[in-house]
């Protein structure tokens, strides 16, 4: 049986993991140099990932113009090939890069720049559409967005979009897109260690379907990370920005984010289960409209996520003794 969900009052059905396809961008930063993508990347290995995923039911899969600065996208199109139509495609649409220097330059919230970036998403994915267009400016003026989803309403009556959402954790700025007739979604930060209940509880109450981004906390909860061991050069997290925790001066995981793991690993590895397979399955027993899209760069890591689709969601009982393991956790920690 096929384990879907669907994307909100659009009614578009996807697989309930999606890929999110910021690490096969491969390396770019900003004009100072703080790199923004994963690291190195083998595009061959990306596209066989791809392919690989969509093998194991995988419907889903989220990206950006920014990422790679044009990169993953032209990859993900390259890799869909004819089956295309056999997927959901997102990308998302606010900032300037420069792709021949790999580098980011600003950010546009105009309408016109909303259709130029949409023109060119279009011919780097080769295709004539997008299901899920996002506003990829997390803190982009709420009454300057209006206009946004207006012209977004515009794009999805020229067919040229299905349906749209806003990558933010601002549940205030998410409402102002939800009144959108054809908003489906919002994408924000969701994982085990790091809950938004306001934000799930805006997509109840709007019909949006809740896209997680960072569903393994950058990693921190696929087990591979340790304390003091660094990150390749090119990896946003070894200089880890403001917005990015867990990773403290870029040393390696951060001892206390790693303690919080240790304590919920048996929990979620009850069941036959990996660490990432558990915490993907506790998204999808946080709420019935989450659709966790973790990042991949392999075939082994596209082959252990699309693995936690048969597994489903952790039971209630899992999910409550995760809570209390928690607050052990950060009682101890007080």
């Amino acid at each position: 049986m096929e384990f879907t969900r669907t994307l909100g009052r659009s009614g578009i059905e996807v697989s309930a993991l999606g890929f999110g396809c910021w690490a096969i961008g491969g390396e770019w930063g900003d004009g100072a140099g703080q790199p923004l993508g994963w690291g190195k990347v083998d595009d061959e290995e990306s596209v066989r990932a791809i392919h690989r995923a969509l093998d194991l039911g995988v419907t889903f899969f989220d990206t950006a113009d920014v990422y790679g600065t044009g990169h993953s996208e032209r990859v993900l199109g390259r890799a869909l090939g004819s089956r295309r139509d056999d997927v959901v495609v997102a990308t998302k649409w606010g900032n300037l890069f420069d792709p021949d220097t790999r580098t980011t330059s600003g950010t546009d919230d105009s309408p016109e720049h909303l259709r130029r970036a949409l023109t060119a998403s279009l011919r780097r994915l080769g295709t004539d559409h997008v299901d899920l267009y996002q506003l990829h400016i997390a803190d982009a003026d709420p009454e300057r967005a209006v206009r946004l989803r207006d012209a977004c309403e515009e794009l999805v009556g020229e067919g040229l979009i299905r349906a749209y959402a806003w990558s933010t954790d601002d549940p205030a700025r998410a409402a102002v897109f939800a009144e959108g007739p054809h908003c489906a979604a919002v994408q924000h930060a969701l994982n085990v260690l790091q809950d938004a209940p306001e934000m799930l509880r805006l997509c109840e109450k709007t019909d949006l379907a809740s896209v997680n981004r960072s569903p393994l906390a950058m990693g921190l909860l696929t087990g591979k990370h340790r304390s003091g061991r660094p990150l390749e050069a090119g990896d946003i997290r070894s200089r880890p920005p403001a917005w990015l925790p867990g990773f403290g001066d870029g040393s390696g995981a951060d001892p206390q984010w790693l303690a919080r793991v240790d304590a919920v690993r048996e929990i979620l590895t009850s069941g036959g289960r990996t660490l990432a397979q558990g915490a993907l399955a506790w998204l999808w027993a946080r709420s019935a409209r989450t659709v966790p899209i973790p990042g991949f760069r392999s075939v082994a890591q596209a082959e252990e996520n699309a693995g936690a689709l048969a597994k489903g969601p952790l039971s209630e009982q899992q999910m409550a003794e995760v809570e209390r393991v928690l607050q052990r956790q950060a009682e101890g920690a007080a």
